[in-house]
């Protein structure tokens, strides 16, 4: 499923990209330079390379530092009526719930993946905010294996839209099954009738905002995690 994901993602995104931009790596070190979690310890160096205690001296300093400054939460295990998944180590998790006693809803979200940038409000403001994009993939199936209706959407901090959507045909073995035209190019009311389908079912701005407070604390807790495994290779 994960690998099908990304897939699919990474075909809604290459239109999403050619007018919003990814993540470069120095934004994301930086954003990420301050998360955090555990005090470090002191540990006997006598025996290491100058360069390998010193690389040491300062992971030791950059958790302490950060310890302090923005230890991440335990994640979040439920939103609304979904049950929340996290995916230790890997750049996305999954929500799920049922819808009444014919449906079920999956969704895949990644970490943040692009951006934008935006005016900065007010009047008398000058320069640009950077909005952060999520990818996330909702299927809604019929629990009688009438096929799944497929949304790539994007999660923005202020609201959710629909990139895609996919009719997957409860045969899943057919090769190369007509999947539909562009969401975008679909009638304004259609547009909106589905909108309101997912807002019906808990996909909605109100998701959006809960993903980036929940991936913002995930990009800690995983960066963490690196640090961490970092010092435990130069350590050993």
């Amino acid at each position: 499923m994960a690998a099908r994901f990304l897939r699919t993602a990474h075909r809604a995104l290459r239109s999403f990209q050619h007018s919003h931009r990814t993540l470069p790596p120095s934004f994301k070190l930086a954003a990420s330079s301050c998360l955090f979690q555990s005090r470090a310890f002191a540990t006997d160096r006598a025996s290491k390379p100058p360069s390998e205690a010193n690389i040491l001296r300062i992971l030791d300093n950059e958790i302490e530092y950060q310890y302090d400054y923005a230890p991440p939460h335990q994640p979040a295990v439920e939103f609304d009526s979904f049950v929340v998944e996290d995916r230790p180590g890997q750049q996305w998790m999954t929500m799920a719930r049922k819808f009444g006693a014919a449906e079920e809803i999956k969704i895949e979200a990644t970490m943040f993946d692009g951006y934008e940038l935006v005016p900065k409000p007010g009047e008398d403001s000058s320069g640009e905010d950077l909005r952060l994009h999520i990818s996330l993939l909702v299927d809604v199936s019929k629990v009688d294996g009438g096929g799944t209706l497929e949304f790539v959407c994007s999660a923005w901090p202020d609201r959710l839209e629909i990139q895609k959507l996919y009719l997957l045909p409860k045969d899943k073995l057919l090769g190369r099954p007509y999947l539909g035209p562009d969401f975008r190019s679909l009638s304004g009311k259609l547009q909106g009738r589905f909108r309101s389908f997912l807002e019906e079912r808990g996909v909605d701005d109100k998701l959006s905002f809960f993903l980036h407070e929940y991936m913002t604390n995930k990009d800690r807790i995983e960066l963490i995690q690196w640090q961490q495994r970092l010092k435990s290779f130069v350590e050993n």
